[in-house]
């Protein structure tokens, strides 16, 4: 019997961005006034496969680090969290970023970005990818961030064609205006990768970036249009929509007393993954999702936070009850 190359196992295989979070223990405080933090892996894309491999899905990254302490730890640690390393390499001169946030809970999360001059997982080429893999995994999630800079963005571009629109090839319209030139660039990029993929996930304003639309039904139908198979645009406490060219689902959102609700977006994404990978209705893709993400909001860490399905099925069996 032939046994199946490892590159071609993969469930979930995810790109781009990666740090490491320095993230205060005290809430409701400055970070001048901070005393102590705890440091744990960040970025969205390293956190989406996190959160998914807390469903035993089999999960990669592939991203860059410095060539430095912290690097070595994001290494140790998605080990430790059962995220194959085997598509991280380290970048020299340049350093692994750091993040800092405050924490005002409920909705008050300021983010301080330590990326300069260049972060390596920006530096990600085309050259360097395993395209066989990144072809044959169930799930490729990618967010703009990726595309905000060269080598990275050629390098995105390129894992795209590969895919051929592939199901399952998900854009997170994660937009972070310090990342990029102008929004207009921004735009563009995010415009020549919605010609590949077949999923969109992005709240308004980042829709309103992807196809100039706010309002959550014609933000919808316009990514529909350009080809996406799934549009799912989530509207915080409202809620999240998702939209295929057959039905139209809304959920209410799963209500928390929020905590850091930094990893909410990336639990939402990891679970995402695991329902679609499982084939479920839509419905019950986004409840799952909604309540994973609640799950992450309640927790002062993010890629740490990360549910097991067993919690998340236990949130939701509790709120049938209520």
């Amino acid at each position: 019997m032939t046994q199946t190359p490892e590159h071609h196992a993969f469930d979930v295989i995810t790109m781009g961005r990666v740090g490491v979070d320095i993230y205060p223990q005290q809430a409701g405080v400055p970070l001048e006034e901070v005393e102590t933090f705890s440091k744990s892996v960040g970025g969205s894309a390293t956190n989406v496969a996190i959160a998914a491999s807390r469903y035993e899905h089999r999960t990669a990254v592939v991203t860059r680090t410095g060539n430095d302490p912290f690097g070595r730890y994001v290494v140790k640690e998605l080990e430790r969290l059962g995220v194959s390393t085997k598509f991280i390499a380290s970048v020299d001169g340049l350093n692994t970023p750091v993040t800092f946030c405050e924490i005002f809970p409920p909705d008050d999360f300021p983010l301080y970005f330590y990326r300069a001059p260049k972060a390596p997982d920006l530096m990600i080429s085309v050259k360097s990818l395993d395209l066989a893999a990144i072809e044959q995994t169930k799930v490729f999630w990618t967010t703009v961030t990726g595309l905000s800079e060269e080598p990275s963005r050629q390098a995105h571009h390129v894992a795209y064609q590969a895919r051929a629109r592939r199901p399952l090839t998900i854009l997170d319209l994660d937009y972070r205006p310090m990342f990029w030139s102008s929004p207009e660039v921004a735009t563009r990029e995010v415009g020549r990768a919605l010609e590949h993929v077949t999923v969109a996930v992005g709240n308004r304003e980042e829709c309103e970036i992807a196809v100039g639309e706010t309002d959550p039904h014609r933000a919808a139908d316009a990514l529909l249009e350009r080809g996406v198979e799934l549009a799912i645009v989530k509207q915080g406490p409202r809620g999240v929509l998702a939209k295929t060219a057959d039905e139209t689902i809304e959920v209410p959102a799963h209500l928390v007393t929020v905590i850091n609700g930094l990893g909410s977006g990336d639990g939402f994404g990891g679970a995402l993954c695991h329902g679609l990978i499982e084939g479920w209705p839509l419905e019950r893709v986004l409840r799952f999702a909604n309540a994973a993400g609640g799950i992450v909001a309640t927790r002062f860490e993010c890629s740490t936070a990360m549910p097991t399905s067993a919690e998340v099925e236990a949130v939701l069996e509790e709120a049938l009850h209520v």
